[in-house]
C-alpha cells in the first residue's frame, strides 16, 4: 500500500516537474501546468494514479497553507494605505458581481437560492495566485493597473472568511438564508476577536521563547504545529480546516515573527499547494465537457463578460482611466483557487451534486486556462502610449531599505534613515534584540537574513537598496551570496573590518564595502591634522585622496598619480 502511494506521488511531480516549465515558457504560467499535469495522469487521461481520493485529502495541505500565507499577509496597514480601492473598489466587484452571477446561476441551472447565492458569490472571486503571478512576469506590480489589481485582490482573500464560515451553516439547513448570511458575518467577527487576545497574550510569548533557543529544527516544528493545529481545532467546531489556518496567519501578521514563519512554510506552500491544482485536474471528468462542451464554454463567456462587463466601469470610476480599468476587469475576469476549494467543500457537504460540480470545476479551470492569453491583452491596455502618463488614484508605496542586522551599526543606520524619512526593514536573528528594538518603534523583524526564503519574505523583490552591518564576516559572505541569488541587481552596502575583507565581499558581489579600520583610521587622522593647525582643506584633500586610494587597491584598480605639497608625483 505504502510502495503505491510513493508511486503516484512520484508520478505526480513527474508530470509537474516536465509540465509546469513548458506551461511557463510558453507564457500560460504555472497554475495552468499544474492543471494539466493532474488531468492528464488522472481518470480522464492517461490513468496513471490510482489513490485520487487520498492524493485528494493530501492536497487539502496546500489550501491550508495558502489561507495561513494570505492570513500573515494581510496587514491592517497594508490594508489602510489602499483603502479606497481595497473597501471600495473591491467591495463593489464582489456585491455587484455576486449578485449577478448568482441570477444567472439560478435561472440557467435551476438550484436553490441558497446555493446559487454561493456559487455565484465563489465564482465572483479571481485568482490571487495566479494573478499575483503574472503580474510579477509582466513586472507590473508597481503600477497603477498592478496595485488596483492586487486591491481586489486583497478585499476578495478577506471574503473568503465569511464565505468558508457559510458554507456549513448552508448545509445545516435550519435558518433562511438571510440568518445564514447574518452568522457568518458574527462568526468573522468573533474570530478576529479571538486573534487578537490570543496573539497578543499566549503566542507571541512561545515564539519568542523557541526563536531564543535558535534551534532553526524547532521553530520550524512550532510553526507546523500552530498551523495544523488551527486546522484541527476550527474543524472541530464546524467549521472548515482553511478557516483554521486563515486564523493561525493572521496572529502572525503583526508578529516579529512573521517573516521567519513564511520562511518556514515556504517550501512546503508550493509544493502541496501545486499538489493540490494538480489534484483539481485529477477531478476533472472530461467526458463531461465532451458530453456538453457548447453549454460548458457558453458558462465561461458569460463569466468572462459579467466580471469584466461589472469591473470596467467601476474601475474607470475610482479613476483608472478607460484603458487601465478595462485592463484590471479584463485580468481578474477568471475565477480562481478559492472557487475550486469552496465547490470541494460544498460537493463534500452535498449541498451540490457531482454533476453540477464537475460543471463548476470545467468553468473555472478553462477560465484559469485562457487568463494568460487575456493577461496579454490586459498589459498591452496598461502600458500607456509614449508621451502618456499611466492613470492611478494611489501613490506608490516608497521602496524601503532593508538593514540585515540591528547591532549598533543598524540601529544607527536606522535612526538616521527614519531621520531622513525613508522606510527601512531590519531582519535580526537575536528575538530579545528584535523584541526591545520594536518596544522602541523600530521596523525590525525576526529571521536569518542568510536564507533566502527570509529574504523574499521580507520584501527583497521591493527594495532597491540592502544594507548589511552584520560583525560577524562569515555570515555577511552568506548574506551577499543569497542576495546576489535573489535580487541580482540590487545594491548592496556591506560593512567590513579590513581590505582583505573587502576585496572578498566586492568579490561575491557587494556593490560598495565599507572598511570599520581605514574609516576609523581617516577620521583620527584628520582631527590630528586640524589639531595640529594643518591647513583645513589641505587636510581634507589628503584624507580623501588615501581613501580613493585605499579603495581603489581593494577594486584591483591602480592609485591616481598626485602631487604631495611639495610639487612631487606620487602614485
Amino acid at each position: 500500500m505504502m510502495a503505491n502511494y510513493l508511486l503516484d506521488i512520484v508520478i505526480l511531480l513527474t508530470a509537474a516537474v516536465v509540465a509546469v516549465p513548458l506551461f511557463r515558457a510558453a507564457g500560460f504560467g504555472a497554475v495552468p501546468g499544474f492543471l494539466v499535469a493532474g488531468i492528464l495522469v488522472g481518470p480522464s487521461g492517461l490513468a496513471l494514479i490510482d489513490g485520487v481520493s487520498e492524493i485528494g485529502q493530501l492536497a487539502e495541505l496546500g489550501v491550508i497553507l495558502l489561507l495561513f500565507v494570505i492570513g500573515i499577509e494581510l496587514k491592517p496597514a497594508r490594508l489602510w494605505r489602499m483603502r479606497r480601492l481595497v473597501f471600495g473598489l473591491g467591495t463593489l466587484q464582489i456585491a455587484i458581481t455576486g449578485a449577478l452571477l448568482t441570477v444567472g446561476v439560478r435561472l440557467l441551472l435551476d438550484i436553490p437560492y441558497r446555493v446559487a447565492i454561493l456559487i455565484g458569490l465563489a465564482l465572483a472571486l479571481s485568482s490571487t495566485a495566479f494573478v499575483l503571478q503574472l503580474l510579477a512576469e509582466q513586472k507590473m506590480l508597481k503600477s497603477g493597473y498592478g496595485r488596483a489589481s492586487l486591491a481586489v485582490l486583497l478585499l476578495q482573500d478577506l471574503a473568503v472568511v465569511p464565505l468558508l464560515a457559510l458554507v456549513p451553516l448552508l448545509a445545516a439547513q435550519e435558518f433562511t438564508i438571510g440568518v445564514d448570511i447574518a452568522f457568518a458575518l458574527l462568526e468573522a467577527a468573533a474570530i478576529l476577536a479571538l486573534v487578537v487576545v490570543f496573539g497578543r497574550f499566549l503566542l507571541h510569548p512561545i515564539l519568542h521563547r523557541v526563536a531564543h533557543a535558535r534551534s532553526q529544527e524547532i521553530f520550524t516544528a512550532l510553526v507546523v504545529v500552530l498551523v495544523l493545529g488551527s486546522a484541527l481545532l476550527t474543524e472541530h467546531i464546524g467549521l472548515s480546516m482553511a478557516m483554521g489556518a486563515f486564523i493561525a496567519g493572521l496572529l502572525i501578521a503583526d508578529s516579529p515573527y512573521r517573516h521567519g514563519v513564511v520562511a518556514e512554510i515556504h517550501p512546503f506552500r508550493g509544493l502541496l499547494l501545486g499538489l493540490f491544482f494538480m489534484s483539481m485536474g485529477m477531478s476533472i471528468n472530461l467526458s463531461a465537457f465532451l458530453a456538453q462542451p457548447f453549454a460548458i464554454l457558453g458558462l465561461l463567456v458569460l463569466l468572462i463578460v459579467i466580471k469584466f462587463g461589472v469591473l470596467w466601469p467601476l474601475a474607470s470610476s475610482f479613476g483608472l482611466g478607460t484603458r487601465t480599468g478595462a485592463a484590471v476587469a479584463l485580468l481578474l475576469a477568471q475565477s480562481g483557487e478559492f472557487g475550486l476549494i469552496l465547490f470541494a467543500y460544498t460537493h463534500q457537504l452535498n449541498l451540490i451534486d457531482a454533476g453540477l460540480f464537475q460543471q463548476l470545476l470545467l468553468v473555472v479551470v478553462l477560465s484559469m486556462l485562457v487568463t494568460p492569453v487575456i493577461g496579454k491583452l490586459a498589459q498591452r491596455l496598461a502600458t500607456p502610449p509614449a508621451g502618456q502618463k499611466e492613470a492611478s488614484q494611489e501613490p506608490p508605496a516608497p521602496e524601503p531599505v532593508l538593514v540585515a542586522g540591528f547591532g549598533r551599526v543598524g540601529r544607527r543606520i536606522g535612526q538616521i534613515l527614519e531621520m531622513a524619512g525613508k522606510p527601512y526593514v531590519a531582519i535580526d536573528f537575536n528575538s530579545s534584540l528584535v523584541l526591545r528594538e520594536r518596544a522602541n518603534g523600530h521596523r525590525i523583524f525576526y529571521g536569518d537574513v542568510r536564507r533566502p526564503e527570509v529574504l523574499r519574505a521580507a520584501g527583497i523583490a521591493d527594495a532597491n537598496l540592502v544594507i548589511v552591518t552584520l560583525d560577524d564576516f562569515e555570515a555577511t559572505e552568506d548574506i551577499v551570496t543569497a542576495l546576489r541569488q535573489v535580487r541580482p541587481n540590487v545594491t548592496i552596502l556591506v560593512r567590513g573590518h579590513n581590505a582583505d575583507q573587502c576585496r572578498t565581499l566586492r568579490k561575491l558581489g557587494a556593490s560598495l564595502v565599507v572598511s570599520e579600520n581605514l574609516e576609523a583610521s581617516l577620521e583620527l587622522a584628520r582631527e590630528a591634522l586640524l589639531r595640529d593647525h594643518s591647513d583645513a582643506d589641505e587636510a581634507e584633500s589628503l584624507i580623501l585622496r588615501f581613501r580613493d586610494d585605499h579603495y581603489a587597491s581593494i577594486e584591483g584598480k591602480k592609485p591616481a598619480k598626485t602631487t604631495d605639497r611639495t610639487g612631487a608625483e606620487r602614485s
